[in-house]
């Protein structure tokens, strides 16, 4: 399954050929199954046989879209699609959740209470877990879930190695668009014309010093600017020049901050060059934070199951995020990583999640299905409003 969905990925929140081959792997499992209406998802639950009188639900999270962008790993199951490719491991997180779908619905009779499992179309930026959450998600059970639980297959980490920390584990993210207005004219004559091109490469340098002046060093915050484009031939001044950045910060505080500044240098750098500029902001996905308590649960049953060497708590939160920090928002819970760099590439050498050359070992399938499995077999089940804060 995993193959055949990384040799035909789709993008964005309308994966139709994805969803039939998740409802193909459900069927015959007589789970209780609802699709999407804004997006093509699919929830579906699994009923325990005998579930205790105040067992709450457990959520287990797959995404399923793909990235924008021309593989290049000349796998036999590479991307037929031109411009599309699971270069994120969501391929692999799809196939793990219905491994685990598939380990649970021959275990009804051990589980203490229902389990919702969420397969995501749309994580790649286009707020996917939102719309399942206005849908109805957290209620596809008849209560709200206990604890939600997701993994994260990682191109680079060492082979089967699990790791997670509690509190602030992925950032909030957002983008800026910036558009410099002056006039365009000839090449040779600039000075008769309002460039807009200066002020664009100003602004860039400007960015990345405004982060080191305007922030503690100790409070990561960051501004990537990923997308420019400006003029049509050499010999002619544009009238616009355009620039796209991403924002990345652990707190809402910082990231409110990190706008207004934004927005101060670039009017400041247009004033300075004679031109004009149009900021637009968008809000991205919000700080994912793990339970403390859920995370300490987390470590002790990979400890259990594949033994002591296999798990280990992240020293540091990751400036990556996702839209699961939605999901946890609402229910305490984790997000794990795991790692699946193939044995053969040593670190230095293994292509990061999102480049063309990201490879995964499809070993790791079975580990992450057992994982999810355990944990819906063996999480706290208090309803959620009960549990004590932390």
């Amino acid at each position: 399954m995993r193959r055949d969905l990384h040799a035909h990925p789709e993008i964005g929140l309308h994966l139709p050929r994805t969803q039939e081959k998740v409802l193909a792997a459900l069927d015959g499992l007589g789970l209780e199954i609802a699709l999407g209406k804004a997006l093509t998802s699919v929830t579906a639950v699994v009923r325990a046989s005998k579930p205790a009188p105040i067992s709450a639900p457990v959520l287990l999270r797959a995404d399923l879209d793909a990235l924008p962008l021309t593989e290049a790993t000349g796998l036999d199951h590479a991307s037929r699609n031109p411009g599309t490719a699971h270069a994120c491991g969501h391929d692999l997180h799809a196939a793990m959740l219905v491994g685990a779908a598939r380990l649970l619905a021959a275990r009804r009779d051990r589980l203490p209470g229902d389990v919702i499992l969420m397969f995501q179309p749309g994580e790649e930026g286009h707020d996917g877990a939102r719309l399942m959450l206005e849908e109805g998600l957290l209620d596809a059970a008849g209560a709200r879930p206990a604890a939600a639980y997701a993994l994260h297959a990682s191109s680079s980490a060492p082979l089967g190695h699990f790791g997670a920390r509690p509190g602030p584990a992925l950032a909030a993210s957002g983008t800026v668009e910036v558009v410099f207005r002056g006039s365009g004219g000839h090449g040779a004559w600039p000075h008769a014309a309002r460039d807009p091109i200066p002020a664009l490469g100003a602004a860039i340098g400007a960015l990345q010093t405004m982060v080191t002046r305007r922030f503690d060093a100790l409070e990561p915050v960051l501004v990537s600017v990923g997308r420019v484009s400006a003029g049509s031939a050499p010999n002619i001044v544009p009238d616009t020049a355009h620039l796209a950045a991403t924002l990345r910060a652990f707190g809402d505080d910082a990231h409110r901050r990190l706008a207004a500044e934004i927005e101060r240098v670039v009017h400041g750098i247009a004033a300075a060059h004679g031109v004009e500029a149009e900021v637009v902001h968008s809000e991205g996905y919000p700080v994912t934070v793990n339970d403390p308590a859920a995370t300490d649960f987390v470590g002790g049953i990979c400890a259990d199951v594949f033994g002591p060497g296999r798990y280990a708590a992240a020293e540091r939160p990751a400036l990556v995020s996702d839209d699961i920090g939605r999901v946890l928002a609402e229910v305490p819970g984790v997000m794990v990583s795991l790692g699946a760099r193939p044995p053969a590439l040593d670190a230095e050498h293994a292509a990061p999640n999102h480049s063309p050359r990201a490879v995964f070992d499809d070993s790791v399938l079975s580990d992450g299905a057992a994982l999810l499995a355990e944990l819906a077999l063996r999480s706290p089940r208090e309803n959620s409003e009960e549990r004590p804060l932390i």
